[in-house]
């Protein structure tokens, strides 16, 4: 049944603003030096590192100074101080709420949904917390649950519905703890998300009550997700496919997880370069590398999938196996021992517990070949990608009658919606759709289907193309006009960046004024990410790409009919 949403439940610490980093550690130095003080034998420093160390140990929901007084046999009085130390009402480091706070609360009210904030801690503390973070006045109702003289939280929510007269399905409630705001919100019945931030983040749901409808890790995913719920389209019901390669396809799939419970990727298997390169001449197997990155991208969030993650994407630095992916390794493994290229895909895959499903484009050996404006051919993906040779003209695959794998074109035929890119445009992209039955599956599809331009364009693939010549490309090879909406960046990254991908020969990809003669819907937005940290989902670190949780926010916002 679709929801008819009214209200928005917000909790405070870790949803609208970070406490998890100097506010955390400024109560901890605080209760450290109230439990040196009652007695433990260590320093102030060597009483916040035990704390850390346990927390890190045993997860957040352990009673740290409990353990503590156990250890050190430290009296309940000790205790006692310890704890009004962390919660005591001074608040002595600098908070500040999320940059998308303000303008999602904004757009809820302005939508007619009432805003309320349920927030646990002690009275004044918490107050004087809104009133530095200038939330007086944002939201339509406040209550704050007092440690020392509050009911408990579920009687306080329930309160809180009652009191503005709200049915429980008529509500999203949003928050960091799966303990606490998700818990009650679901025992409650009302829709939950789990803002993923903080010390919960990789939290293991105790029972299915912590598992939220919805894992935000942005405030701004809020108004789509209450629009296709309104729909009827909850992450259960709602079906995505994605199809391209290399580092583009995960962003999409990252994106896309919060309004999917099951996305679909449909990756190109052309590529020939690196360790994928080796693999498929010594072995025969169809490329690995960039499926290795979609499962990945599709595991479960948790300390421990987190780890096999990393080793999953790690490259040997020595030896006869120097730039190897041990994730590419696995895959030709498990290929052998299940007697195919799919099979051992889904084994994989169910040991990284992934949500979702990883298909080749075709189980054929292929590869692509280009035609060159000046009538030469060039073949396979490195010598496509290569610099320095002349303009490409299209692209085609050798052997060129080839099968998809059923489920790829299954997955289409049931999509809600089909995203195209972001990635290099001729050897990530155009592999999938130069299939003759995804192409077909395509065109005959019911679903909204996506182009997403890319950020900047590609020595060798795209030079001086603008977001009109990578639409063009596409529709020409696709050879239909299929495609709903053209997404493309608006943010212009600092004079800087920008001059480092210049030096390498790469420039802005921006939305010419062609595109819009164009005859396809074009929607201009911020898509952009900076990192200096890399992803544990890739291993390329560009300084641009595109942001997985407004990429997906876009894609959906489209076919939810709000941009």
């Amino acid at each position: 049944m679709p929801a008819n949403f009214k209200a928005v439940v917000f909790d405070l610490d870790d949803t609208l603003y970070d406490c998890s980093g100097s506010l955390i550690a400024a109560s901890r130095r605080r209760a450290a030096a109230a439990l040196v003080e009652g007695g433990l034998p260590l320093t102030v420093d060597g009483a916040v590192d035990l704390q850390n160390r346990l927390s890190d140990e045993y997860g957040p929901h352990f009673l740290v100074f409990d353990e503590i007084g156990r250890r050190y046999s430290l009296g309940e009085e000790v205790l006692a101080s310890a704890y009004k130390a962390y919660n005591t009402e001074q608040i002595d480091a600098p908070i500040a709420l999320f940059p998308d706070t303000l303008s999602t609360l904004k757009q809820l009210r302005e939508g007619g949904l009432k805003c309320l904030l349920l927030t646990v801690g002690h009275h004044m503390r918490q107050k004087a917390k809104i009133r530095r973070l200038g939330l007086e006045g944002e939201f339509d109702d406040v209550l704050i649950n007092d440690y020392d003289r509050g009911s408990v939280m579920s009687e306080c929510l329930r309160y809180l519905l009652q009191k503005h007269n709200l049915k429980p399905h008529e509500v999203l409630i949003v928050g960091d703890r799966p303990g606490e705001e998700i818990r009650y919100g679901n025992e409650l019945g009302a829709f939950t998300a789990q803002f993923m931030h903080g010390r919960f983040r990789l939290a293991e749901p105790r029972d299915s009550f912590e598992v939220a409808d919805y894992r935000i890790s942005s405030l701004f995913q809020i108004p789509a997700i209450l629009k296709l719920a309104s729909v009827g389209k909850t992450p259960d019901k709602l079906s995505i496919v994605a199809l391209g390669g290399g580092t583009g396809l995960p962003v999409v799939l990252e994106g896309c997880r919060t309004y999917c419970d099951s996305p679909a990727a449909i990756v190109a298997v052309t590529d020939c370069g690196r360790s994928t390169g080796r693999l498929r001449d010594e072995l025969g197997i169809l490329a690995p590398g960039d499926i290795r990155n979609c499962l990945v991208a599709l595991s479960e969030p948790g300390e421990k999938e987190f780890q096999i993650n990393r080793l999953f994407q790690y490259r040997f630095r020595n030896g006869s196996l120097e730039g190897m992916s041990l994730g590419n390794l696995l895959i030709a493994a498990m290929t052998e021992l299940d007697g195919g290229f799919e099979k051992g895909i889904n084994t994989i895959g169910n040991l990284l517990s992934i949500k979702g499903r990883v298909l080749p484009s075709t189980v054929t050996d292929a590869h692509i070949s280009a035609e060159l404006v000046d009538g030469s051919i060039v073949s396979n993906e490195v010598a496509v990608s290569a610099s320095g040779k002349a303009p490409i003209r299209k692209v085609f695959l050798q052997p060129e009658d080839i099968e998809a794998p059923a489920g790829a074109i299954e997955a289409i035929e049931n999509a809600d919606i089909i995203v195209l890119g972001p990635g290099s445009l001729f050897t990530s992209v155009m592999p999938n759709i130069l299939v003759p039955g995804i192409r077909g599956a395509i065109e005959h599809s019911s679903a909204v289907i996506c182009y997403i331009s890319n950020i900047v364009t590609q020595p060798g693939e795209t030079d001086n193309f603008n977001a009109s010549d990578h639409y063009r490309a596409v529709k020409a090879h696709l050879g239909s006009d299929r495609i709903d909406a053209v997404i493309v960046n608006s943010e212009k990254p600092g004079s800087e960046i920008l001059e480092k991908y210049k030096e390498e020969g790469a420039d802005l990809v921006e939305a010419d004024p062609g595109l819009d003669a164009l005859g396809v819907k074009v929607i201009k937005t911020d898509l952009c990410e900076a990192r200096r940290e890399p992803r544990v989902v890739w291993e390329k670190q560009d300084l641009m790409r595109h942001n997985p949780d407004k990429l997906g926010d876009a894609v959906c916002r489209i076919f939810a009919g709000l941009l």
